[in-house]
This record gives C-alpha cells, structure tokens and sequence, in this order.
C-alpha cells in the first residue's frame, strides 16, 4: 500500500478509536484488532503527531503504579476524520468506477 495512504488510513482508525471515548495506547491497539493491525511502535508516532496537529489531547494518570497516557479526540480531530471519511468515499468511487462492482 502507498505509504500516504496508508498513514491517511492509519490516521483515520486511530482517530475513529477515540471517537468512541478517551482511551490509551493499549486500548487503541485492542480496539482495532478486528479492523487493522497496529503495533505499538506504529501507534505512538501516529499519535504524537495527532497531538502535534491538535487531533488529540493528551493527559497522564497514575494507573497500578505506573503513569499511563490517555488520549481524547478534540474538534480538529473529529474534522479530520470526517474528512477522511469523505475522502475514502472519493476513493471508493474512483476504484468502482475502474474496477467495476462485485456483486
């Protein structure tokens, strides 16, 4: 896969996962199994640079003695992933036009 698409893609799950709620890497992570896979050391940097683009906000809560990172999806986030969603829907439009439906 292209590699901008594929951080477009990546970009819109993560954002999707915290559409649902607050949430934390690891949880991030279980949330997409079924959709995609994401290891932590892809998730981390796409979520430094959410933060970095105003996407998310961060805050940093002691959790079982260790300090855990939780991440909301803010305004900006919630345009970026409805941009994303109308650009999948560009996308898909194109590709059915080329490769014609399966039906």
């Amino acid at each position: 896969m292209d590699a901008q698409i594929k951080k477009g893609v990546l970009d819109a799950c993560v954002l999707y996962a915290l559409s649902n709620g607050e949430s934390y890497g690891y949880k991030i992570i279980s949330d997409l199994q079924n959709v995609i896979i994401i290891s932590e050391s892809t998730l981390y940097p796409i979520l430094k640079r959410l933060e970095a683009c105003g996407a998310v906000t961060t805050r940093t809560e002691e959790y079982s003695g260790r300090l855990r990172r939780y991440y909301t999806i803010t305004v900006v986030g919630r345009q970026k992933l409805n941009e994303s969603k109308r650009d999948f829907e560009a996308i898909n439009a194109i590709y059915l036009k080329i490769f014609g439906e399966k039906k």
